[in-house]
């Protein structure tokens, strides 16, 4: 797809947005038509990063998240990054909910484990991938949220959701150049949370 056909997506997508929001009928089934294909990236992403032997499958993680974000009232999606960003945050607290469940089916033990790497391809920010506990990313994230709100969501944003820099910056209202300094800062934080070398 050419970078025109590209902005054409992210315009219709931002359009049956504002539909949606307005309560037209249809809307909703308009926008998943058109934003399908990137949940379902997003999904795969994040279920990539599972260990095997998952029993939630991307489709069905799409499904739920949508479900989700479809029941969410008088939402003022901005844009199509905005409406991502909420469906990666929706995703993950189902992961995780799916990780506590299972810990809790093993009586504490089983860990679901996650593959943490470089989504940025940045210089600088190369890391080896190893494997984390979900469950203690997800806390290290809740300590992340209550030092830096803006920080988390933008993890969020790159690691669970697959946004560049830019599309994150976008959607928090940033300038690149802070997105970039502040996913520095907060893979910094979690790297020293999570225990990395």
């Amino acid at each position: 797809m050419n970078a025109g056909g590209g902005d054409s997506r992210r315009s219709s997508v931002t359009t049956a947005l504002a539909e949606w929001g307005r309560g037209e009928a249809g809307a909703a089934d308009r926008l998943l038509e058109l934003i399908y294909p990137e949940l379902h990236r997003i999904a795969e992403r994040q279920m990539r990063r599972e260990r095997g032997g998952h029993t939630l499958q991307p489709t069905a993680l799409v499904h739920e998240a949508y479900l989700k974000l479809v029941d969410q009232a008088h939402v003022d999606w901005r844009n199509r990054a905005h409406f991502l960003g909420v469906a990666a945050q929706a995703m993950r607290r189902l992961l995780v909910d799916h990780a506590r469940g299972r810990a809790r089916d093993k009586r504490g033990g089983g860990a679901t484990l996650v593959e943490l790497d470089s989504a940025s391809g940045e210089a600088g920010l190369a890391v080896q991938t190893r494997c984390v506990d979900l469950l203690a990313l997800d806390q290290a994230l809740e300590r992340l949220t209550t030092l830096d709100a803006a920080q988390a969501r933008l993890v969020e944003l790159r690691f669970f959701g697959g946004l560049s820099v830019e599309e994150a910056a976008l959607t928090l209202g940033v300038s690149t150049a802070t997105a970039g300094r502040d996913f520095r800062s907060a893979r910094a934080f979690l790297a020293r949370e999570l225990g990395a070398p």
